[in-house]
């Protein structure tokens, strides 16, 4: 079976389906896709931003997120592809399909070794610079064997996850999604009750509400923060696996915009709560903060309750990435092979190995937070804003309007001149910061 022939047959054949996905299942999908890791970041973004242009970054990232879907489910629709790989082959030829299916990988992958990092810093702890950090299980029941990082990431990933990864069908992950979906709303909870609490108790400042420009934040740390939001809000890679399982497009268009406004929702709302509790004092991972002690039984139960939600939620995130990180990495290696829905071995060993090698990763390289930062701002953004806009202006179908031309300009300018920027600003700080 040729490439070009490959990417037009759908994950699974409609005859192999009993049913088809639901609009309710989709939407869980893909806020569980949205949502990921990208929460624990946004605060920090308001300690940069400043309240009011971090609001209205959030929602012209969201409308971006949700014109670039609209664009890839209508370049679809209009071709005979039926994954994001196969859209950018029609337009850029085999160059495109290896580009997204790179972006994708660099993403996911390591949004997964990330995701089991922190799982592993909730549950064992973690020794920052010498400075050893409890984990959850440490602090309950003492130092052992048993609660070890690499024991319970292994009894996480072979009991927890594994399962997960072996479903075949998007749709099948519809109701991990939906709890993965309540936690993230528990974290924000908890969030929000303990810092109206602290403001009632007149502990909190008043947060900025435009960015402060000093000697340690200067002009150019002010894009520093796009990447950071365009990434909380990339969730391409499952766009066609999650879409392709509806009964129609308009579905996954109604899915998207659902879901798209409930994670902006809570991510401004976690960014105003989470501001208010720590204030400047906030770190760019939101979890360390709560790793500190509260002084109080009580502050030290919420504090293990935030923990242990993040890190559940996580866990069901993981097995949506993975999804599509091996559909790609299928498509990439095993372009003449038959679909990987109907290669049982195949399917099963790619499984494995991407298990087993995130865990490794995790156990072995337990600080990737810097490297990923600026794949972040290269992969990430592509797969949300740039390859869409391209997709639009290299317009195979000859369907896009001048509308559309314009506002992929905007997406391609707004995405090459802020990443450049961010990344710029990051390498400086970096190379300051060790010097």
């Amino acid at each position: 079976m040729s490439p070009a022939a490959r990417v037009q047959v759908p994950l699974l054949p409609n005859h192999k389906l009993r049913s088809r996905a639901s609009v309710s299942g989709a939407v869980f999908n893909v806020s569980t896709s949205i949502i990921g890791a990208g929460i624990m970041s946004i605060p920090a973004t308001l300690k940069v931003l400043g309240v009011i242009p971090a609001f209205v970054m959030i929602v012209i990232i969201a409308c971006l997120a949700n014109i670039s879907v609209e664009i890839l489910m209508r370049f679809t629709h209009a071709g005979d592809s039926t994954t994001y790989a196969g859209v950018m082959r029609e337009s850029f030829g085999r160059v495109g399909s290896v580009a997204v299916q790179i972006c994708i990988m660099i993403t996911n992958l390591g949004c997964l070794i990330i995701y089991l990092i922190i799982i592993g810093d909730v549950l064992s702890g973690n020794q920052p610079g010498g400075l050893a950090h409890l984990g959850v299980l440490q602090e309950w029941f003492g130092i052992h064997w048993w609660n070890s990082r690499a024991f319970s990431l292994l009894f996480i990933v072979v009991f927890v996850m594994l399962p997960l990864v072996l479903l075949r069908r998007v749709e099948s992950l519809k109701f991990s999604s939906a709890i993965s979906v309540l936690l993230a709303l528990v974290f924000v909870g908890i969030c929000s009750v303990m810092a109206i609490s602290a403001l009632v108790e007149g502990k909190t400042k008043t947060p900025r509400l435009l960015p402060q420009l000093n000697n340690h934040t200067s002009f150019f740390d002010l894009f520093t923060a796009v990447p950071v939001i365009v990434t909380a809000f990339t969730f391409h890679f499952n766009v066609h696996p999650i879409g392709f399982e509806l009964n129609k497009p308009s579905d996954m268009i109604l899915a998207v915009r659902i879901s798209l406004v409930l994670c902006a929702a809570i991510y401004f709302t976690i960014g105003l709560f989470g501001y208010l509790l720590f204030g400047d004092s906030i770190m760019a991972d939101i979890l360390v903060n709560f790793d500190r002690s509260s002084g109080s039984a009580v502050g030290s139960l919420l504090n293990d309750i935030v923990r242990l939600s993040y890190a559940l939620h996580l866990m069901l995130v993981f097995p949506l990435l993975n999804f599509s990180l091996r559909v790609n990495i299928d498509e990439l290696l095993f372009s003449k092979k038959p679909i990987l829905a109907k290669d049982t071995t195949r399917f099963l060993s790619i499984t494995f190995v991407l298990l087993a090698f995130s865990y490794l990763a995790a156990i072995f390289i337990p600080d990737i937070w810097t490297f990923f930062q600026f794949l972040g701002s290269t992969s990430a953004v592509s797969l949300a804003l740039i390859f869409p806009g391209a997709i639009v202006l290299r317009d195979v179908h000859g369907i896009s309007t001048t509308k559309d031309r314009i506002t992929a300009l905007v997406m391609i300018i707004l995405a090459v001149v802020t990443s450049a920027i961010a990344i710029s600003t990051n390498i400086v700080s970096f190379f300051g910061n060790n010097s």
